[in-house]
């Protein structure tokens, strides 16, 4: 398969990556790791990398603005979207060839080739993996940067159990280049003081049932209150993660249409139960989307329900 899409990116001038709408570290970071890579190793190569910004992330890279034209005759490549719903800016379907790299279960074949690895603890890994089995490729300090910030968010810097032997293998190939670790960290998990403050509220409201499952509501109104966006929530969904007797929790946040659930797990599998609520994602890691809160005690119901088994 890497073959396969190795020769696709020679094959092409004009290259396009996207990737899913409100992106996170392993998003950006198979993007921009992929895009790099290209160019470094293919320089009279047009790429460009392509969605809505991430306005915390926009240290890790930034995107192009390109016309509609672009995709004339343009080879596409998605990364980590598992279903085409969620690729952010809708013209990837313009391109000449569509090709999907991705980690998550498939619940939506799209793309010729299509490179699944579930065994894989992000695409970012996956991308990691071209450059291993392809040592003759360039890998620069600038795509070990962004593929290792993938890895680091989707592993929870190495914690969760999606790592395996080939995740700390495709890492310490990566740190083998210069890039800024410390500086890295302390942009990933940096927090303002109003982040900070609803993170305390968090911390002091979540509540805990006897079957192990945590939760947090928070309204519109009052993440609003602490001078933030319901979009500057989803970085405190592991803030009481390490809580004893947790087994799975989810954070609810309320924007202006609809309540997002951030849903994770220590031990039972959940996205299964994210689909029954228009959402998916990973066993351990999964959102869903509730119209009202009354659905929302329904998902946590169900979580109880998960974790009572």
């Amino acid at each position: 398969m890497i073959d396969e899409i190795l020769a696709l990116i020679q094959q092409y001038e004009t290259i396009i990556i996207h990737r899913h709408v409100r992106p996170d570290p392993d998003a950006l970071g198979s993007q921009g790791g992929l895009a790099t890579l290209i160019k470094d190793n293919y320089p009279d190569k047009k790429v460009y990398v392509v969605g809505e910004e991430s306005e915390s992330l926009r240290f890790l890279i930034q995107m192009d603005s390109i016309e509609d034209s672009v995709y004339h005759r343009a080879l596409v490549i998605v990364c980590d979207a598992a279903t085409q719903e969620r690729i952010s800016d809708e013209r990837y379907a313009r391109g000449a060839r569509l090709v999907k790299i991705d980690h998550h279960p498939v619940v939506d074949s799209y793309g010729e080739p299509e490179w699944v690895n579930t065994q894989a603890s992000s695409t970012s890994e996956m991308i990691a993996s071209i450059y291993r089995a392809h040592p003759e490729l360039t890998l620069s300090k600038e795509s070990a940067r962004l593929l290792f910030a993938g890895i680091v968010g989707d592993t929870g810097r190495f914690q969760f159990s999606n790592v395996t032997s080939e995740t700390f293998l495709a890492a310490s190939e990566l740190v083998k280049q210069p890039f800024d670790r410390q500086s890295f960290f302390d942009q990933l998990y940096a927090r303002n003081l109003k982040q900070a403050r609803l993170n305390g509220y968090v911390l002091q409201h979540f509540s805990l049932t006897e079957e192990g499952v945590g939760y947090i509501k928070l309204t519109k109104e009052l993440v609003h209150s602490y001078g933030l966006e319901p979009s500057d929530a989803s970085a405190l969904v592991n803030c009481f993660a390490n809580v004893e007797h947790l087994k799975a929790w989810v954070l609810f946040s309320e924007d202006e249409e609809q309540i997002r659930a951030r849903i994770r797990s220590k031990a039972p599998s959940i996205n299964e139960l994210a689909a029954k609520y228009h959402g998916g994602g990973h066993p351990m890691a999964s959102g869903a989307t509730v119209a009202n809160w009354e659905e929302a005690d329904q998902l946590v119901d169900d979580l109880r329900a998960l974790c009572a088994d």
